[in-house]
């Protein structure tokens, strides 16, 4: 909106207004997204979860069959957390981002719809007192049709950099210089299986008061970079990376994103006294994934979002072995469990799993410059 406002002054020839000038820049737009970002969430917080609290009475329902300690020290603490995280992140979005730009809308509508899944997840746990939200089926279906949906307004309206007229359909690989695979429209299903995988991945994480919240912070500052580089026609050529016009307003929902986990780090740092839920989590893991796909660096995303990918890994392997075997290989999957069955506390294992989070984003960085 502010960037709407300083095209119409400059438009307009309604005088000079010389601090208008800092929102040409990328740079101080995504920095007051940040800001702004945190700063609603800690704002409405404190109403916000008494308000919870209020309305949901026991909480969020505990895994019985999960650790034993969260049955008690848990119990009753209010869900729903990231309606604070989704408004921090779509009005910071809003206010600073430049809304003719149809990356910006794409990953929004990843955003809020995924949101609005795991809201209505969210609900049905908390008013039938149960672990099972609604159908996973029917949450993958939905997640899918989403995604394609993003993907095809990226297709049909974004710009297409003339060096490369396919690179929208198409997958880029890293290391390899200008190597990339062309999938015409079946882009639509790799595309989408990104960002339902990136989705359900943070959710899968996030089990463990700031464990999902922090490296999907360091996932969108990684990213942040990513979409102001290659939304860089000089930053791509001399990096070798494949420009994508347009694509680097995506920085300023990244750092929307960095602020909004920010404000709520604040609550829901140990001891948590609001759960992000599947609003919150799908809303992340989604947006990532979607930002992973605009920017063209999909298969990145294995390395820098590599914790949630061991996550989602940790459980689809237990599941297959229990059902081939009827033996378990970790004491208890996502493997975040397994540490704490280990011995591990709590703050130990979410500390460590930040400190592979960042490791991890450094080392997807680096392959941008492997080339």
């Amino acid at each position: 909106m502010f960037y709407w406002l300083y095209e119409h002054v400059s438009a307009g020839g309604h005088g000079h207004v010389s601090v208008l000038n800092l929102l040409r820049y990328l740079t101080f737009r995504t920095a007051m997204s940040v800001f702004t970002a945190q700063l609603i969430v800690v704002a409405m917080g404190s109403r916000f979860i008494r308000w919870m609290q209020a309305k949901q009475g026991k909480g969020q329902p505990i895994r019985a069959e999960g650790i034993q300690r969260h049955i008690t020290e848990k119990a009753g603490t209010p869900t729903m957390g990231g309606v604070m995280i989704l408004a921090g992140l779509i009005v910071g979005t809003l206010l600073w981002a430049d809304l003719s730009n149809v990356y910006v809308w794409a990953v929004l509508l990843v955003t809020a719809g995924y949101g609005f899944l795991g809201f209505l997840d969210d609900y049905s746990k908390v008013t039938k007192q149960t672990t099972d939200g609604i159908s996973g089926k029917t949450r993958l279906v939905l997640e899918a049709l989403i995604a394609m949906a993003a993907i095809t307004l990226i297709i049909l309206f974004a710009a297409k950099p003339p060096e490369a007229p396919n690179l929208l359909t198409s997958v880029a690989m890293p290391i390899f210089k200008g190597a990339v695979l062309n999938l015409s429209w079946f882009y639509l299903l790799f595309g989408a299986f990104v960002i339902v995988g990136g989705a359900n991945a943070v959710n899968f994480t996030d089990g463990l008061d700031g464990l999902a919240t922090v490296p999907a912070m360091i996932a969108a500052a990684a990213y942040g970079l990513i979409a102001y580089l290659v939304g860089n026609f000089i930053f791509a050529n001399y990096l070798q990376l494949h420009f994508v016009p347009g694509v680097g307003e995506i920085a300023v929902y990244c750092g929307a994103m960095i602020g909004a986990g920010l404000g709520f780090l604040w609550y829901n740092a140990p001891p948590a006294r609001i759960f992000m839920g599947d609003t919150g989590a799908l809303a992340l893991g989604g947006g990532i994934g979607a930002v992973a796909v605009a920017t063209r660096q999909e298969i990145v995303l294995g390395i820098i979002g590599g914790l949630f990918v061991a996550e989602t890994l940790s459980v689809v392997i237990q599941v297959a072995w229990f059902k081939r075997t009827g033996r378990r290989i970790f004491l208890m999957a996502p493997i975040h469990h397994h540490f704490e069955k280990l011995g591990w506390s709590e703050s130990t294992v979410v500390i460590r799993f930040w400190i592979v989070s960042i490791m991890l984003a450094l080392l997807g960085l680096a392959t941008l410059k492997l080339r």
